[in-house]
């Protein structure tokens, strides 16, 4: 049987407002039957904070810090908790809620979807699987998380190497269609990671800082000889066509297309109403 063709796009190192203004985009052309299924590599210059949709900014980060080291800051549209994107690959896949493959519920298209990331790990020879939570306490957790950094701890279908996280992931669902994305840690430094955020004491900090190491996980901190960036993509390329069973097909945005990107930058994610005001 022939395989579906998904359109690829590497979109390189992007701003902030842009990353999260294409993949927006690509949502709507998908919902407007314009596009394929898609499936997005890239990287954030500067590197950059971004937030879950609904985390609230006064609260939770150290808007200093973020300025201090010179990075950029955005709100996703999608939930979930603080990421530092800085030595990571990230990836974005855009599908029909409608897709045959695309089972109905969000924690189950979650591990579709997943699957590709997971093929990319095993590519790289790191020996990943799906984390489950097992106990009434660790699903309670999930819903009330202690911490508002990202890789904190795994959620349902959440990538794991030797009992700790090693991709975040975050989904939504707008106009029938799904949109996933997510950050798979080449390296990190986790200092930085925590500086970013509040604490109610320094002893919290620690004691998080402390369990997070217990907790996640940079590729290049597992194997022997460290990955670049380059040879993340193709593994992780290779990764989602095997696990979603499909070609990827390379493809560059039109002028017109960077133009509409350009318009939701400008009118979402580069405001401070969209970033601060929640």
């Amino acid at each position: 049987m022939e395989k579906e063709v998904w359109r690829f796009i590497d979109s390189g190192n992007c701003s902030p407002a842009f990353n999260m203004a294409l993949d927006e985009a690509l949502l709507d052309w998908n919902s407007e039957g314009k596009i394929p299924p898609t499936i997005r590599f890239y990287g954030w210059n500067p590197a950059t904070l971004s937030i879950g949709y609904f985390q609230k900014v006064e609260r939770e980060i150290d808007l200093d810090a973020v300025k201090k080291y010179g990075l950029g800051f955005v709100r996703r549209p999608t939930g979930g908790r603080g990421v530092l994107h800085d030595q990571e690959l990230t990836y974005s896949v855009i599908v029909s809620e409608e897709h045959p493959d695309m089972p109905k519920t969000v924690t189950e298209a979650y591990r579709v979807i997943s699957e590709g990331v997971l093929q990319g790990f095993r590519k790289l020879g790191l020996d990943a699987y799906f984390a489950v939570p097992k106990t009434d306490e660790e699903r309670e957790g999930l819903k009330n998380p202690r911490s508002a950094v990202c890789f904190d701890a795994p959620s349902w279908y959440e990538l794991v190497v030797e009992g700790r996280k090693v991709a975040g992931s975050a989904q939504t669902r707008q106009k029938g269609v799904i949109l996933q994305h997510g950050s798979i840690l080449l390296d990190i430094d986790e200092d930085k990671l925590f500086d970013l955020f509040k604490y109610s004491s320094d002893r919290l900090r620690e004691r998080m800082q402390r369990n997070f190491k217990n907790k996640a996980v940079a590729i290049n901190t597992l194997r022997e000889t460290p990955v670049t960036l380059e040879e993340a993509k193709q593994a992780f390329k290779e990764g989602f066509e095997e696990g979603l069973n499909i070609v990827l097909e390379p493809y560059q945005l039109t002028d017109d297309e960077l133009n509409y990107v350009h318009e939701i930058e400008e009118r979402r994610y580069k405001t401070d109403e969209w970033n601060f005001k929640r």
